[in-house]
């Protein structure tokens, strides 16, 4: 079984999301990235778009307005200026 790759998505107001996911996809000012388990290091200012989580076969999105992306040892950390969950209508 593959690993799993500890995500955090921090709004000012509020943790939005933490936990084990699978994948994260996220808009960063210089294209589109995606992070996997075991990703090397890197941080990255984001620009407004979708953060997608990926997770046992379901996929979850959160409307992001700017902020920032670490990705270090502990997993993937997203500090975003305003972040919510897309609700499929």
């Amino acid at each position: 079984m593959a690993g799993k790759l500890n995500f955090s998505l921090v709004s000012p107001e509020r943790e939005v999301f933490s936990g084990l996911v699978d994948q994260v996809d996220a808009p960063g000012v210089e294209g589109d990235f995606g992070v996997l388990p075991d990703h090397a290091p890197f941080m990255t200012a984001l620009r407004e778009g979708l953060v997608t989580v990926y997770n046992n076969g379901s996929k979850t999105q959160y409307d992001v307005h700017g902020g920032f992306a670490d990705v270090n040892g502990e997993g993937l950390t997203i500090l975003a200026e305003q972040a919510t969950e897309v609700v499929a209508a």
